[in-house]
């Protein structure tokens, strides 16, 4: 028998190992960004027909996130989440091996199936895992893992790509990953399936209108930051005529806020949780319109960088807590429709950030994400004086 010092211990050794999963999955979904030109130069193709692969994946994460929750529904947690390790662990090995183009989608096709459904669960699992009473903490020890990432993980992944090719970075998060799976394997306990949510759960979350705000929400954030983030390199070149070198620095800056922000999150937010979304949400809109206009003072620039950054994180957090809390009794059904909703906000931003500009130009991604964000919280904050009684 555990004494309650050992059960906390072991609780945090799990939440941990948890957030090295979240920070592995979200490395390879993003590392092709950074390999690119490297992969495209490999197989004789356009780096714009390489692309392919990035948009691939966002559309079988957003397509496939609910079906698959839902297809394994009733599945005993850690038995499934092993599984999901398997599945991207060889489609990490097929990516290494990989003898053309079309192998190496087929393997990234693999890995989003498995980031479908690791997204599907992983949340509620953490949640259920940690010590009593640190269930906050949890999700945001979690969001510190996929801080890591883009802090981390997107370098060192640019780096062993650029020393040993693009292959080698693909087969350390294959390595990695499966030595964090040999961890769960040993630290998790037997997750019987608890509030997944079903088919049936559907209609329910559909009466929920707080819920469903929340959802609209989400899309309209996420587009309205991607809008301008997917585009935020070549903004910090051409419009703020700064080096490669800063606009790097300038991403680190982005990620590191988001450690900020999981430290507010776990402080703040179950005391004022709904104060705390209005605020993230009204950073990003306010960062999105001030873009351009402190592109030439670069200082205020990585000042901004730096709070828009802790915003998207803050926001992220507070809306997947909110998510969870308004549907109890079909966490993962509303987790897996949350991550859907978020990959169709990335690339709904991507696309209207390239047509703003093709017709408007360059510098005004900035103002049309804040147009998009100032709708996001006008919903929230209406949805939340209409509907707060009847969820």
């Amino acid at each position: 028998m555990l004494s309650p010092k050992q059960a906390e211990r072991i609780g945090y050794f799990r939440v941990v190992a948890m957030a090295f999963a979240a920070f592995v999955f979200n490395t390879t979904e993003f590392v092709p960004v950074a390999l690119l030109s490297d992969i495209a130069n490999s197989f004789a193709m356009d780096v714009a027909e390489t692309g392919l692969m990035i948009t691939v994946y966002a559309w079988i994460v957003s397509l496939a996130s609910l079906p698959l929750m839902l297809a394994t529904a009733k599945l005993e947690r850690r038995s499934l989440l092993l599984k999901v390790f398997v599945l991207f662990v060889a489609s990490h090995v097929l990516s290494v091996l990989a003898w053309n183009y079309w192998i190496l989608l087929l393997a990234r096709m693999g890995i989003a199936f498995a980031h479908a459904i690791f997204w599907s669960i992983s949340v509620a699992m953490a949640m259920r895992v940690a010590p009593k009473g640190k269930q906050t903490q949890a999700l945001g020890m979690i969001a510190m893992g996929s801080a890591m990432a883009m802090v981390l993980g997107l370098p060192i992944g640019r780096i062993i790509g650029q020393w040993l090719g693009w292959r080698a970075t693909f087969a350390v998060l294959g390595v990695v990953a499966f030595a964090i799976m040999l961890v769960l394997a040993n630290l998790l306990p037997r997750l019987p399936s608890r509030n997944a949510g079903s088919l049936s759960s559907l209609p329910l979350l559909a009466k929920r209108p707080l819920l469903i705000a929340t959802y609209i929400v989400v899309m309209l954030i996420v587009t309205a930051h991607f809008t301008a983030y997917s585009y935020i390199e070549p903004f910090v070149m051409n419009i703020s005529q700064l080096s490669e070198n800063t606009a790097t620095l300038i991403l680190l800056v982005f990620g590191v806020a988001g450690f900020i922000a999981s430290f507010l999150f776990s402080r703040l937010y179950r005391f004022f949780p709904t104060g705390f979304v209005i605020v993230a949400l009204t950073i990003i809109t306010s960062a999105l319109l001030t873009f351009y206009l402190v592109s030439d003072y670069v200082t205020l620039l990585f000042v901004q960088i730096f709070i828009w950054g802790i915003g998207i994180s803050a926001m992220t957090l507070g809306l997947q807590m909110r998510v969870l809390q308004l549907a109890p009794d079909a966490t993962d059904v509303a987790t897996s429709i949350f991550s859907g909703i978020y990959n169709i906000g990335i690339g709904a931003g991507a696309l209207v950030g390239n047509q703003v500009m093709q017709h408007w130009g360059l510098a005004n991604i900035g103002f049309v994400g804040s147009a998009v964000g100032g709708g996001a919280v006008l919903v929230f904050v209406l949805s939340y004086l209409k509907y707060r009684t009847k969820n």
